[in-house]
């Protein structure tokens, strides 16, 4: 039994029951070892062999090493990548990404987590050190990926951002700047607006002030707030009564605002202050 503890790092007997493993390598059976050949079952020759190689020039390989080692070779790619790639990427492809990598790190998180609190006294100390160091591990990555892509902002493909709650609305205006050479991205939400601004910086925004979530007066407010979007042009595009909007501009800080129902013409201002953007 001490041989095979020693052979293979696990218990030959675990709460009084003789383990599978033990039994199989008695009969002479492959036994894998958990950090290290195991993996090679579900991966290609190739990898198989660049695996081995890797274990074998580093016999002290833990999970929580193995994260550090994940983590460290995401930050240096992404250090190389700054100011290159990574600023071409659009929204939705850092989107992506973030959900590619926070989806399988919620469960290790999640289930290590579980077993910290609910099974601790359960747990032998080998175990229990394993799970804390996975738990440990998964809460720095997830700050390392919070760090680097959800602090990524692009360049958006877009110049004005409408949040309006009105699809038809959305649809002529979208269509009216595409005629003059504008792009225009359109959402039916105040906090879909906010978001948006979390993945990218448009040069103008057009702002229902009556939305299903959010006013657009609050909207405003926090926009002109930030320091980093303060200086976005933000004018409200309403079914109000101009009397009530002026009153709101100086608190709000909204640089202008577009009366229901608009004629083409009123957009002027807002064309002016494009066309001064794509010329600096």
């Amino acid at each position: 039994m001490k041989s095979y503890e020693k052979e293979t790092n696990r218990y030959a007997v675990w709460r009084g029951i003789v383990t599978e493993g033990f039994k199989k390598w008695q009969k002479g059976e492959k036994i894998y070892q958990r950090d290290k050949e195991r993996i090679s079952l579900y991966v290609s020759e190739d990898t198989k062999l660049k695996w081995l190689d890797y274990t074998k020039n580093d016999g002290n390989l833990t999970i929580s090493k193995l994260i550090r080692e994940a983590v460290d070779t995401f930050i240096e790619s992404q250090e190389h990548l700054k100011g290159t790639s990574l600023g071409k990427l659009n929204p939705e492809t850092i989107s992506n990404i973030s959900h590619t990598l926070k989806e399988p790190l919620t469960s290790i998180k999640g289930y290590s987590q579980l077993l910290l609190e609910n099974y601790r006294e359960k747990l032998n100390e080998q175990v229990l050190d394993t799970v804390k160091n996975i738990f440990e591990q998964s809460v720095l990555l997830e700050k390392k990926i919070i760090n680097i892509l959800d602090n990524i902002k692009v360049k958006p493909e877009y110049d004005v951002l409408l949040v309006e709650d009105d699809l038809s609305t959305i649809r002529l205006i979208k269509s009216y700047f595409e005629s003059k050479g504008f792009k225009c991205k359109g959402v039916a939400s105040g906090s879909k607006g906010l978001e948006e601004l979390g993945n990218a910086i448009p040069k103008l925004i057009l702002l229902d002030i009556i939305l299903p979530d959010l006013s657009g007066y609050d909207i405003c407010k926090t926009i002109k707030s930030d320091k980093e979007y303060k200086n976005i042009p933000v004018f409200f595009l309403t079914a109000i009564a101009g009397s009530e909007v002026k009153k709101n501009l100086d608190e709000t800080k909204a640089d202008g605002y577009i009366l229901k129902p608009f004629n083409f013409s009123d957009f002027e201002i807002v064309f002016d202050i494009l066309k001064g953007k794509k010329e600096e």
